[in-house]
C-alpha cells in the first residue's frame, strides 16, 4: 500500500530521517513507535507533503507521492489526523466536516452518514463551535473530518494524546472497526503501549531517524520496549 524507500530528510543542518525503508501493507494497522524526537511526526509530514524530502521516495500503490503537492494527496486517498487535532475552533462541527467535501467526487457534497454512526456526539453537536468541544470530542471530529474524503489510507498522529480514558477506548474500537470491517489501511503514531497492542497488527520502531525494529505486534518483546520505548 505505502512504500517508503531510502528516505532522507533534513531540517537545516539537522539530519532527521536516515535512509528510511518501511512498508505499510494494505488492510493492516501499523503502529509507528519510538521516544519523543526520533522522527515519527516528521515521517508522517513527509508522507503528506508538509515537509520536503531530501532524497528517496514515498509510493502509494506504486505511484510516487513526491510528484504531487500536499493539496493533491488527500485526493489520492489519504486521510490525515495531525498531532493536536488542528480542527478549526471558530467553525461549527458541521463546517469542520464540510471542509473535506470538495475533495470528494464531483456532485457528492454531503457529509457521509456513517460518520455520525461512528461518532453520534458529532450529530448532536453539529451547530456547536469546534473550540467548545472537549478534547475527546475534538479528536472524534478530527477523525470524522479525515474520513469525509473516503480515504483508503488513514494516518493518525498520537490520537490518544490528552484524551480521557473512556474516549481512548472508544477511539481504539473505531480504529479496529475501520481496519477490520471496512478494510481501511491505518498508520498511526502511538506512545501508549496498551493502546498500540490493542489496535496494531504490526509495529515499526524509530530511533534517531532510523528504523531499528519492525514486525508483527505479537513479537514486540520486553527487550525492545526497554531499549527503545521506555523513558
Amino acid at each position: 500500500m505505502l512504500q517508503i524507500q531510502s528516505l532522507n530528510q533534513f531540517y537545516g543542518e539537522s539530519h532527521t530521517l536516515w535512509d528510511l525503508d518501511m512498508s505499510i501493507p494494505k488492510g493492516k494497522c501499523t503502529v509507528l513507535m519510538g521516544r519523543n524526537g526520533v522522527g515519527k511526526t516528521t515521517l508522517l509530514q513527509c508522507v503528506m507533503g508538509l515537509v520536503k524530502v531530501s532524497s528517496g521516495d514515498i509510493q502509494l500503490n506504486g505511484e510516487s507521492l513526491l510528484k504531487h503537492d500536499a493539496e493533491s494527496r488527500p485526493r489520492m486517498g489519504i486521510g490525515y489526523v495531525p498531532q493536536g487535532r488542528q480542527i478549526f475552533p471558530m467553525l461549527t462541527v458541521q463546517e469542520n466536516l464540510e471542509v473535506g467535501l470538495p475533495i470528494r467526487e464531483k456532485g457528492d457534497r454531503r457529509i457521509p452518514e456513517f460518520i455520525f454512526d461512528l461518532f453520534p456526539v458529532l450529530k448532536e453537536m453539529l451547530h456547536r463551535r469546534g473550540g467548545d468541544l472537549s478534547g475527546g470530542q475534538q479528536q472524534q471530529l478530527a477523525i470524522g473530518r479525515a474520513l469525509v474524503v473516503h480515504p483508503k489510507l488513514l494516518i493518525l498522529d498520537e490520537p490518544t494524546e490528552g484524551i480521557q480514558p473512556n474516549i481512548v477506548q472508544e477511539i481504539g474500537d473505531i480504529i479496529r472497526m475501520l481496519n477490520e470491517k471496512l478494510g481501511l489501511t491505518v498508520l498511526l503514531v502511538e506512545q501508549k503501549l496498551p493502546f498500540a497492542r490493542k489496535v496494531g497488527d504490526q509495529f515499526c520502531i524509530l530511533d534517531r531517524g532510523r528504523q531499528v525494529a519492525a514486525g508483527e505486534m505479537s513479537t514486540l518483546d520486553e527487550a525492545l520496549i526497554k531499549e527503545y520505548l521506555t523513558v
